[in-house]
């Protein structure tokens, strides 16, 4: 009889160890995930530093929204969708890649393509 009452007291340690854990890992997964979020979030009051950096109010703010919308179950890419909606693409370090910047996205490659062809050109004109 006491070996069955043992038993039940080690098998409810036991859930308790493994809920409570569980509980606490689900805690540090979302602060991991506010933490990486907010890395790539520019603070709007603070010259070019991170939201997670920034002890400004807004930074502040911004790490209590990115939070309860994590908790709510919301992706990042909604969050950060809802944020530049709300604030502009500024408030991101990597803009997105869209019809409006596209170009800038390109840029880099067409130039380097040009100055390819304009090397290429130029080394054959010396040869000849």
């Amino acid at each position: 009889m006491k070996s069955s009452h043992f038993f039940k007291i080690l098998n409810i340690a036991v859930l308790s160890f493994i809920f409570f854990t569980f509980k606490i890992y689900a805690i540090e997964s979302i602060d991991e995930r506010v933490k990486n979020l907010t890395l790539e979030l520019r603070c709007m009051t603070c010259q070019n530093q991170s939201i997670y950096d920034s002890d400004a109010e807004f930074s502040n703010d911004i790490k209590k929204i990115v939070k309860q919308k994590l908790q709510e179950g919301e992706s990042e890419r909604d969050i950060k969708k809802f944020l530049v909606e709300r604030y502009g693409e500024y408030i991101l370090f990597r803009p997105l890649m869209n019809n409006y910047n596209v170009f800038l996205w390109i840029f880099p490659f067409i130039l380097l393509i040009f100055g390819v062809f304009f090397v290429l050109i130029k080394t054959k004109r010396k040869k000849v």
